[in-house]
């Protein structure tokens, strides 16, 4: 197994620790400043999926730089995505920091592109992402720490900079799931 796909692995390995730290009362103090306040948990939780966030460029860079690309990479690397974000949002819809109905939608997408690229697949074609997909990614992950880590700094000035980025996440991945489907409708035989 090559370094890129270690990497990958680790970022699966890391899901578990993070819905650990934001679903386990774990007694740590709580940090409270005027009207922001926050967990060790959610903390130790931000900073691990920051990490493991981080890796999915990092994986993706060692495996093309190096000549590392793989089949086993290719099917590990979106899964891995998929099972961070996924298990990050339904556990902040458990802690009752995002409406369930954004986290189906981003939930959906995730799995209708899946089954889009697996018929491309059999059809012997790879589907890439493209730019929008790229931007899905980068606001979802802006829109998961923002509620990791309860609007903080805006929290200080009022503004649901947290709520507004989960709102644009979940039409950002609508348009990118529509904009995908839309150029890979080939792929399904439909003219």
């Amino acid at each position: 197994m090559n370094l890129a796909n270690k990497i990958t692995l680790a970022r699966i390995f890391l899901v578990p620790i993070i819905v650990f730290f934001l679903l386990v009362n774990i007694p740590f103090p709580e940090i409270q400043v005027e009207q922001f306040s926050i967990t060790y948990n959610q903390i130790i939780a931000v900073l691990i999926f920051i990490i493991a966030a981080s890796t999915d460029s990092l994986d993706g860079y060692i495996a093309r730089s190096r000549k590392m690309v793989s089949n086993l990479g290719k099917l590990l690397d979106p899964l891995a995505d998929k099972l961070l974000v996924s298990a990050v949002l339904v556990s902040l819809v458990e802690m009752g920091k995002v409406d369930a109905w954004i986290v189906i939608i981003i939930i959906s997408r995730e799995f209708a592109v899946t089954g889009l690229r697996q018929i491309a697949a059999l059809q012997g074609s790879v589907m890439a992402a493209d730019k929008w997909g790229k931007w899905k990614t980068g606001v979802q992950i802006t829109a998961i720490i923002a509620l990791l880590i309860n609007n903080f700094p805006f929290a200080f000035v009022g503004f649901p900079f947290d709520v507004v980025a989960s709102w644009l996440a979940a039409i950002i991945t609508m348009y990118s799931g529509f904009n995908y489907f839309v150029k890979n409708k080939h792929v399904l035989n439909i003219d």
